[in-house]
């Protein structure tokens, strides 16, 4: 993939400078997800860019792609910055590796209790600020931030805390995610969100950070792993929506406002929608009888919380970009009182 990056690169550089003229007129931008196509957070982000035509006025086409139809999931920054791709709807931990700073942003596990308190830093706490910084050397703008909510957890074993996360096989996205599930004793690997059922079903793993109970209720996810547990104890993610710098740039100003409105509009529908999807399946779930949800205690859930603060540090040693997002982030759940 990476060589095919190489040899397209040219080419979309070309036609991004030869394009900056008709930004004022009309244009189609290609964003490729990392939720394959089907997916209820893809399609979700089909209505988003429905949105984004409407609110143009019909001069900004937005091409959504589902994972994988360009370039793997955790390549789409290296096409952006390259012009093969001109944006991502995408979970940031993807580039943990580049710089493990974006897995402390995109997940800092144990943050957030709601999706509204994220919303709030990153719109107004200075997390959009920070993420622009991590992301414009990059050649990336960010644009706004959704998430699909607390993630429910899908296993294949009962699991009733912290303990039984022992040697437990499982996939986790690259970066603090991985490293908390690491330290609480788990064994976590890196896989696209396309490959999961099959590794579960296969037995290549045993449970999985992936998504809200009702899209994994949807994919099927309980029919090979019928012991989730719910509410999530562990997962918020931060998915960005982000597009090409230098065509961000060329945007009129009223353009860029209206992007930016339509990815906060849409964060909270996102949000509204899978919540009473969740409450749905949850009952459908229980009703059915082949499905066993589990609801961790309060003590439970505090144990891993503090397994998982106490990771955060350790990532802010590991890069300068890192140090600042932790800095930012304990900073702000201090002084809104989300932290000790």
């Amino acid at each position: 993939m990476l060589n095919k990056i190489s040899k397209l690169a040219l080419v979309g550089l070309v036609g991004a400078a030869m394009s900056v003229s008709a930004y004022a007129q009309e244009m189609t931008l290609k964003f490729q997800s990392s939720d394959p196509a089907g997916n209820p957070n893809f399609i979700l982000q089909q209505g988003w860019a429905e949105a984004v035509a409407e609110k143009s006025g019909g001069k900004i086409a937005i091409e959504l792609l589902p994972v994988e139809s360009i370039v793997a999931h955790n390549e789409t920054q290296d096409a952006i910055a390259a012009g093969i791709l001109d944006g991502h709807i995408t979970d940031t931990s993807y580039f943990a590796g580049k710089d493990p700073a974006f897995g402390l942003i995109a997940n800092p596990v144990g943050a957030w209790s709601a999706p509204e308190e994220m919303f709030t830093f990153m719109n107004e706490g200075g997390g959009k600020e920070l993420m622009n910084e991590l992301m414009e050397p990059y050649g990336l703008h960010f644009i706004g931030a959704t998430t699909p909510g607390l993630e429910a957890f899908v296993s294949k074993k009962e699991l009733n805390g912290v303990d039984d996360l022992k040697g437990l096989k499982m996939r986790a996205p690259e970066g603090l995610v991985q490293q908390v599930f690491a330290a609480a004793g788990a064994a976590p690997v890196n896989l696209p969100g396309s490959e999961v059922f099959t590794s579960l079903d296969k037995g290549v793993i045993d449970a999985a950070d992936y998504s809200v109970f009702s899209t994994n209720q949807a994919q099927g996810m309980h029919d090979v792993a019928p012991n989730p547990v719910y509410p999530g104890f562990h997962s918020m993610p931060l998915v960005e929506i982000s597009m090409n710098k230098t065509k961000w740039d060329a945007l009129p100003d009223e353009t860029k406002a209206m992007l930016e409105e339509s990815v906060r509009e849409f964060a909270k529908s996102q949000v509204a929608a899978l919540a009473e999807k969740d409450m749905e399946a949850v009952e459908a779930a229980k009703a059915g009888g082949e499905v066993t949800v589990t609801d961790w205690p309060a003590e439970e859930r505090a144990k891993f919380r503090t397994i998982a603060t106490g990771e955060w540090a350790k990532v802010a040693e590991r890069s300068e970009n890192a140090r600042k997002v932790y800095d930012v982030l304990t900073t702000y759940l201090k002084d809104n009182g989300l932290m000790q």
